[in-house]
């Protein structure tokens, strides 16, 4: 068994190691930090942004109770909102999970008894470590169109899907942007805003100190969903058993007896 000394000496490792496109790093970093955040949407939108909120890792649900977590929700002056993400992954950047998240936030923009035209516009944007559109290119606009014979209109709903190619470095503003996204050393950084709370959180005592807190926290979660994962299929196979009422499965597996219900619902129907 590690020692907690080791444990630690691997916190400070993987801390090193961390860069803004990691997501955990991403929304810490940006927790709060209007100026990075309205450069990164200078960037990416092309145009100056002044930022009045912004709420990091935001549960928002629909009416059926499906979630998504927003890396970093964010509220502009003129109450146009933008959620960020960071996906390293392929498939957690796909067409589909734009579309849902651009729903949730839409329908979480409109207060009741506002006039559906009143609408703010509203942006998805997601910052990918790979190319996932296979382009080339920077960034990658999604919008809709009116297909009027051969023609086609924007729609012009405000509604706005942004893909950033995480791969990109080109010699402009978007190409040093993706490269600071990459670097572990915030030394190498090319943007002030960005590297300031890199620096604080890798190498300033405070900083690490919470790092390292936040690091512990994730390492417990996951163990503690490991054994709730554990539980919940000991339950499965004792309801596929049929020799105990879900009383009893709720009573040996630890799991609440709505809980073992829900468990037992689609395997019984």
């Amino acid at each position: 068994m590690k020692t907690a000394e080791q444990i630690h000496q691997q916190d400070l490792e993987r801390l090193r190691s961390l860069r803004y496109m990691d997501d955990d790093f991403f929304t810490v970093c940006l927790e709060d930090n209007f100026e990075a955040v309205e450069l990164i949407l200078r960037i990416v939108l092309g145009k100056e942004v002044r930022i009045k909120s912004i709420r990091t890792q935001e549960v928002l649900k629909n009416l059926h109770g499906r979630s998504a977590i927003l890396d970093v929700h964010v509220i502009d002056a003129d109450d146009k909102e933008a959620d960020i993400e960071i996906q390293r992954s392929d498939a957690g950047a796909g067409a589909k999970r734009a579309r849902h998240n651009s729903s949730l936030l839409d329908a979480h923009i409109l207060k009741p008894g506002e006039n559906t035209e009143d609408i703010p516009d509203s942006y998805v944007i997601f910052i990918t470590e790979n190319d996932v559109m296979k382009g080339g290119k920077p960034i990658y606009l999604v919008e809709r169109y009116v297909s009027i014979g051969d023609e086609k209109v924007l729609f012009g709903d405000g509604s706005h899907i942004i893909y950033v190619n995480g791969k990109y470095r080109g010699d402009d503003e978007i190409g040093r942007l993706m490269h600071d996204f990459s670097c572990t050393n915030p030394d190498d950084m090319n943007y002030d805003v960005l590297a300031k709370k890199a620096r604080y959180f890798k190498q300033d005592e405070e900083g690490v100190k919470s790092m390292c807190k936040m690091l512990e926290d994730m390492r417990n979660e996951a163990a503690q969903k490991a054994e709730l994962d554990k539980a919940r299929q000991i339950a499965v196979c004792m309801i596929k058993d049929g020799e105990l009422p879900i009383e009893k499965i709720a009573l040996y597996s630890g799991l609440s007896l709505d809980e073992v219900r829900e468990l037992a619902e689609p395997i019984m129907a």
